[in-house]
């Protein structure tokens, strides 16, 4: 079936999203919550979560706890994820050269991939500093304001690229974010010069990061962020060793 053609029901949609609130509302507070406390971190009303949580009980995704019957998740979920997961071998396989080049800047990996026209990621391995870029896998980021999403697009042929870049919304993030198209382009082709993108400070205030793309079938990136005075004095070899970790990933991915 044809997503764009499918009719999407707007109640099916609202329902996804707050089964998805629940578990990352129980991952913020990390203890069992009660039905009120579920309703005001979903901001929801009490009768819609009451119905919610029955249903997510039912499927063995949630369970009450003590006297109060308060509510937490099992490890259902956890066995779900662990499974999917298990389905991204060639993630897993990536690993080893993302440790490698986080060892070697202490700074944080990101690897994220082109979703639509945005970048979502999909692992992240922090910086081993008190003071560092923090990010979860499944963040989404524009393209225009991160290192990874630039970084793709510099590697696009020029008319695709015209084409993704009229449908941006260049929203303004920081001070610093690119929002005149002009300047994004002329951006993205000093990027596809010297072989790598980057932020200062565009995305996250006081954050750079340097990105590199995969191209093929799938649109994908490698980069390094961290604090922006900390990063701009090694940004020289930052960039050596996210080319090389570039190469080595490359051999992987053929």
């Amino acid at each position: 079936m044809d997503v764009k053609q499918a009719e999407v029901n707007p109640l099916d949609v609202k329902t996804a999203g707050r089964t998805v609130e629940v578990f990352e509302a129980f991952a913020k507070s990390q203890q069992p919550l009660s039905l009120t406390e579920i309703s005001r971190a979903l901001e929801a009303p009490l009768s819609s979560c009451l119905y919610l949580v029955r249903s997510l009980e039912h499927r063995g995704y949630l369970y009450t706890v003590g006297a109060q019957r308060q509510i937490y998740p099992t490890q259902k979920i956890l066995d779900v994820g662990k499974a999917i997961a298990a389905g991204e071998s060639w993630i897993a396989r990536l690993g080893p050269a993302l440790a490698r080049l986080r060892d070697a800047t202490m700074e944080t990996v990101i690897l994220g991939k082109r979703q639509a026209n945005q970048i979502v990621y999909l692992s992240v391995m922090e910086g081993p500093q008190t003071i560092r870029y923090t990010a979860h896998i499944g963040d989404v980021k524009p393209m225009h304001a991160s290192a990874i999403g630039k970084a793709v697009l510099s590697a696009l042929e020029p008319g695709e690229l015209k084409k993704v870049i009229a449908k941006l919304s260049l929203d303004a993030l920081t001070a610093s974010t690119l929002t005149d198209r002009n300047a994004l382009l002329e951006d993205l082709k000093q990027a596809s010069t010297r072989g790598y993108a980057k932020t200062r400070g565009e995305g996250v205030v006081d954050v750079m990061a340097i990105a590199k793309a995969f191209l093929g079938d799938d649109q994908y990136g490698i980069g390094i962020a961290g604090p922006l005075y900390r990063m701009a004095e090694r940004v020289d070899s930052h960039v050596e060793h996210l080319l090389e970790a570039y190469e080595e990933i490359q051999k992987l991915r053929t």
